[in-house]
């Protein structure tokens, strides 16, 4: 009858091996995610008025001016 040997070392050494992967996948994850974050701050430019938008300002510009004429 052959002699029952655990061999934890093995299993030590590949809980080992894992944590250090998936540690090394959360620090990836975690700067990846910080990188679109500072990306998703940036403001925006506002948008350019649209021709109704510049019509409808020198329309509310004119009646100001006669307006102020009377």
């Amino acid at each position: 009858i052959p002699a029952v040997v655990m061999h934890y070392g093995v299993f030590i050494q590949n809980v080992f091996d894992f944590v250090i992967v998936a540690f090394a996948i959360f620090v990836a994850i975690k700067l990846i995610n910080r990188l679109n974050r500072k990306k998703a701050e940036e403001p925006a430019a506002p948008p350019a008025p649209s021709k109704e938008e510049v019509l409808l300002g020198e329309i509310r510009d004119l009646l100001k001016e006669q307006n102020n004429r009377s």
